[in-house]
């Protein structure tokens, strides 16, 4: 059936639109929106700074990381739908070595201001018992490891990816499929371990005397979540510049739509499977994590998350209809990153003046640091994106799968 599929021809970014503009839009939000949030890191304003830096850092890098896990992904299963869309993808992952830049304000700046087990004078009974893994040592030398375990996945399956691209010998084009193939097969398993003892070390220990063997699964259900909303965005705003008009069609967005609804109960189940664990066997240091999180106005937003990140997009979702109209697709995808925000921000922002012993400030209390720290880190994100996307092909053209992506059905 793809002998019969023409190759796109409308697979460079137009020099007049704003996609080629990306890189200097994008570096603009970055100095401006970062730089007024760093700029307010000092006095009073440091802690508060650091929290809205570190939120948005991490809302921000699970696109990056989402993006990384669903190329791995669909090459270890060796998938060919995906094809027309995976350049998309792999241009979002390679903007990982940003974020090892963009983490040093928080080893730095806000280290201590972060996270209270680095402070002697905070350590009990429990946190005693942790010293072994929260140590200054160890946690800067996990960060290294999980970015250079990124950073390398990332490059080594772009750069193959665009290789393949100016390869005219098909021989050799299988060859550099295969190799994706075996580099993602164990690169799935040091994804997975990376991003889950990140989300531990990052997240999970701003609340050090809570713990969740679960904690690394949710964070990678809302990264995979968030990631496909994004790419179905991305998508749609290629198309409307005049990128890809007739190579993504309305299958590969009925599959990217049933992957944001997949991955939205996914979320859920991860969720609730850690809340009832938790409220079942009600240890002190578990039931903190959710006590903080039903006063101080946090519980609007707890008692909100179940049905506006779950519900409401479970039974609008549902419908075949709306995965297929680009517009419905896009509410959903809009909607779903939304509530990414503010899953994000009631994991880590509820933790802002919280110190070992267990005395909370749970204050709901949003802040224009939190825009302008969202605002760079997105501008970072879109920058190198913007780079890459603009400097290579916007489709695997040469990929040997490339026919039977273009004719992919959902049946």
């Amino acid at each position: 059936m793809s002998h019969a599929i023409e190759k796109p021809t409308d697979i460079t970014i137009p020099a007049s639109s704003l996609w080629a503009k990306l890189p200097v839009i994008g570096g603009a939000m970055a100095v401006i929106g970062l730089g007024a949030t760093l700029a307010s890191a000092t006095g009073e304003n440091k802690a508060r700074a650091m929290f809205s830096y570190l939120w948005a850092f991490e809302s921000v890098l699970a696109l990056a990381l989402g993006a990384l896990g669903w190329v791995l992904i669909n090459h270890a299963v060796k998938a060919s739908w995906h094809v027309v869309l995976r350049r998309i993808a792999e241009t979002v992952a390679v903007t990982l070595p940003v974020f090892a830049f963009l983490f040093i304000p928080i080893a730095t700046l806000g280290f201590h201001e972060l996270y209270p087990w680095t402070h002697a004078d905070h350590i009990d009974e429990i946190l005693a018992r942790k010293t072994w893994f929260l140590t200054s040592g160890g946690f800067f030398a996990r960060a290294a490891l999980y970015f250079g375990i990124w950073c390398v996945l990332a490059w080594v399956l772009y750069s193959t990816s665009t290789k393949m691209d100016a390869e005219t010998n098909p021989t050799v084009r299988e060859g550099m499929v295969k190799r994706l193939v075996v580099v993602s097969t164990p690169g799935i398993a040091l994804y997975a371990l990376s991003q889950s003892f990140q989300a531990i070390d990052w997240m999970m220990s701003l609340q050090p005397h809570w713990y969740s063997t679960i904690f690394g699964v949710y964070y990678f259900a809302a990264s995979i979540l968030a990631f496909n909303a994004f790419l179905a965005l991305l998508a749609m705003g290629l198309q409307k510049a005049g990128v890809l008009t007739k190579a993504i069609t309305t299958e590969h967005f009925h599959d990217l739509g049933k992957y944001v609804y997949g991955y939205g109960v996914f979320w859920a189940y991860i969720a609730f499977s850690q809340f009832i664990l938790i409220w079942y066997a009600n240890i002190p240091e578990e039931t903190e994590f959710y006590m903080v999180r039903v006063e101080g106005g946090w519980e609007y937003i707890s008692y909100a998350l179940p049905v506006l990140h779950f519900f409401v997009p479970f039974f609008y979702l549902v419908s075949r209809h709306v995965k297929r109209h680009r517009t419905g697709l896009a509410i959903a995808c809009v909607w779903m990153l939304v509530m990414h925000l503010v899953d994000m921000y009631w994991l880590i922002m509820p933790n802002f003046g919280m110190h070992g012993g267990g005395h909370h400030e749970p204050h709901l209390a949003l802040s224009y640091l939190d825009v302008t720290a969202l605002l760079g880190m997105v501008g970072a994100l879109f920058a190198v994106f913007g780079f890459f996307l603009n400097k290579n092909k916007a489709v695997a053209i040469n990929d040997p799968r490339l026919g039977e992506s273009l004719a992919h059905e959902n049946f």
